[in-house]
Parts: structure tokens; sequence; C-alpha cells
């Protein structure tokens, strides 16, 4: 959960790296409000919460996704690739879950080596 709220904190933060984990998280607990938001939209037969929540976390979505292309020695005009039928998502997925370069690239130092507090 630390770090969803770590994602959340650094809004728009699109500069520096993400490391996989703080990724993957973001994704996995992103994926669990999703899912709960939408299973009380068809309870209460209104979807408004889950479009909120949809809008409200678009833009730190884009900014971990930005970091992690980062982390990994690409620019984050990489997540255009994304649009491109099929195979743009595979190898977007693929961007997401390879390793980051280990040595300090242009975009900063390696988030594995520096103190994150959780």
């Amino acid at each position: 959960m630390n770090w969803y709220l770590a994602v959340l904190k650094n809004y728009a933060g699109f500069s520096g790296r993400a490391r996989r984990k703080e990724y993957w998280m973001f994704v996995l607990f992103n994926f669990i409000a999703a899912a709960v938001l939408y299973a009380l939209g068809l309870a209460i037969d209104s979807q408004i919460p889950y479009l909120i929540y949809v809008l409200a976390v678009l833009i730190p979505a884009l900014a971990v996704v930005v970091r992690r292309l980062h982390d990994t020695g690409r620019s984050g005009w990489w997540i255009l690739i994304g649009l491109v039928p099929l195979v743009g998502g595979i190898v977007l997925l693929v961007f997401m879950c390879i390793e980051g370069v280990r040595e300090p690239n242009e975009y900063g130092a390696n988030p594995k080596l520096a103190p994150h507090g959780v």
C-alpha cells in the first residue's frame, strides 16, 4: 500500500526513475481499487465513482509508466508505442517487466540504491 501512496504523492512527477516494485504494486492496488469501485457501481447502478477514480489516477499512472521507462534507460515517449495495435502493448509490457539499468543514467540514480523509506 505504501508503494501505491508513494506514486500518488508524486502525482505528476514525470522525471526520475521508478523501480519494478513501485510500478507493479501501483498496478496491483490500482486494479483492486478499480474493480471494487466498478462492482460498487454495478450494485448502485451508477459508474460515476469508478469514472471519477479512473480520471483521478490517470496522471499518476502515466507518470509512473514514464518513470519506469526511464529506469530501463528509455525516453518517456516510448509510452506511445502502446498505441500500436497488439504489438505495442506487448512491447510496453516487456519494458515494464525488464530490470532497470543498474548504474545511474540520464534520468537519475538507481532507485534500488536510494533510500525509499518503505
